[in-house]
């Protein structure tokens, strides 16, 4: 990316090993995530140009003298943040605060939008998956990919968010994290899941991962709807959007002693916890970046058995020279989640 709108296919050299602890992935699939929007609408123009992708899976192709859990061949889910899987937050499974690890296309470290590459500590970082290789289905390889980011991250919103058995849950966002937090959140069984959304085809895709009641409205008029829904208000709140009126949104429904669990990437750095928004009515504000990494294998066994079908987020692939028309597709709300074809 070389400024806000501007996404380019460019050759660079081919990774390389260089740390006995990397691995090279020639990458299968990646796709397109609703946190690249964000400087997709608004970067500041730079000549050199930031490489792209946090979500893929692939095939390892080489690895380095002191990667003990893989070898060449081995089919991998990359989580959208690397880790050494020792310290104390990978011990914790907080792996997006590794002390050692980091985040993909940044530091000299590519992007995972492109035809391979090299990711360090490969052992903490990379999880095989047994019994798959590039020839399965497209519907099993898009659920896989969920789990590089989006699944995880919508599971992360509903256990901080504290969803058990009978929660009343309301979900903002119709975007491939809030509709995968829809489905996290009755897994984890919660009864009543209030979505928050206005695009059709999102919203029929959230009732089909449970989302129990659909509200399209927004400001004060959605606000009033959902406390009706749940009875004065939600005790836990899922935001998976990251802009302001969201966050207004989930202060404005949450009931008192209530959870607001965010997960939508902050496009803000001061919001309102004061006495009258949170203080006041005991409300906690949880969430963070999610340590994809420590609910993989979790969620792996219901995408390999088809229990769980993820993958239904997306809606449209390119090829890897056409991920600008993707990018565009999503920004222009004709697609709710691209994959990448390389």
């Amino acid at each position: 990316m070389f400024g806000a709108g501007d996404v380019r296919v460019v050759d660079v050299p081919d990774p390389t090993i260089q740390q006995p602890t990397d691995a090279l992935v020639r990458v299968v699939r990646a796709c397109v995530c609703g946190s690249d929007l964000h400087p997709y609408h608004s970067m500041s123009p730079d000549p050199s140009g930031t490489p792209m992708g946090h979500e893929f899976i692939g095939v390892v192709e080489e690895v380095g003298g002191d990667v003990s859990t893989l070898r060449p061949g081995d089919f991998v889910i990359a989580p959208f943040a690397w880790s050494c899987g020792r310290c104390e937050f990978c011990r914790a499974g907080l792996q997006t605060s590794c002390v050692n690890g980091g985040f993909w296309a940044a530091g000299g470290i590519g992007g995972g939008q492109a035809e391979a590459i090299r990711v360090p500590l490969a052992d903490g970082t990379l999880v095989k998956v047994p019994g798959v290789d590039e020839s399965a289905d497209e519907a099993r390889l898009a659920s896989l990919l969920t789990l590089s980011d989006v699944y995880g991250t919508g599971w992360h919103a509903a256990t901080r968010g504290g969803v058990t058995r009978d929660s009343a849950v309301t979900v903002i966002g119709d975007g491939a994290v809030g509709l995968l937090a829809v489905l996290s959140a009755k897994q984890l069984g919660a009864e009543r899941i209030v979505l928050m959304g206005r695009h059709p085809a999102r919203t029929e895709l959230g009732r089909e991962f449970g989302a129990t009641d659909v509200v399209p409205e927004r400001g004060e008029e959605g606000i009033a709807q959902v406390r009706d829904l749940t009875g004065g208000g939600s005790p836990i709140v899922l935001e998976a959007v990251g802009h302001m009126p969201a966050y207004e949104q989930a202060v404005g429904v949450v009931r008192p002693g209530g959870t607001i669990s965010r997960v939508g990437v902050p496009q803000y750095e001061v919001a309102p916890v004061g006495f009258g928004s949170l203080f006041g009515r005991n409300v906690t504000l949880t969430g963070g970046p999610a340590p994809a990494r420590a609910y993989i294998e979790r969620l792996l066994p219901a995408v390999l058995d088809g229990t769980v079908n993820p993958g239904k987020v997306f809606d449209q692939t390119v090829g890897l020279d056409d991920t600008p028309k993707g990018y565009a597709a999503m920004a222009d709300r004709t697609a709710l989640k691209v994959v990448v074809r390389p």
